[in-house]
């Protein structure tokens, strides 16, 4: 094995990523029809309002129960 080709040590714990969701779009939607109701209605923005704050409500709860779902982690284990 050249010097170039040395062995990467394995990681010491399995990476968690979350997995796909739709919450980014709601957000982006909500706030864009706030923003576009500020120009026409109110409607649009009590729309856009509700929207928003429930879908950034929902995903606090998402992250949560994803944070909550992780393994416990001691310090003075190495």
């Amino acid at each position: 094995m050249s010097p170039v080709d040395r062995q990467i040590p394995p990681a010491g714990e399995e990476i968690h990523l979350p997995g796909g969701s739709i919450q980014p779009l709601l957000l982006t939607i909500g706030i864009t029809t706030l923003l576009i109701g500020l120009t026409f209605s109110i409607v649009l923005v009590i729309a856009g309002g509700i929207l928003s704050v429930a879908t950034i409500a929902r995903w606090i709860a998402d992250t949560r129960r994803d944070i909550e779902a992780l393994p416990v982690h001691h310090a003075d284990e190495h």
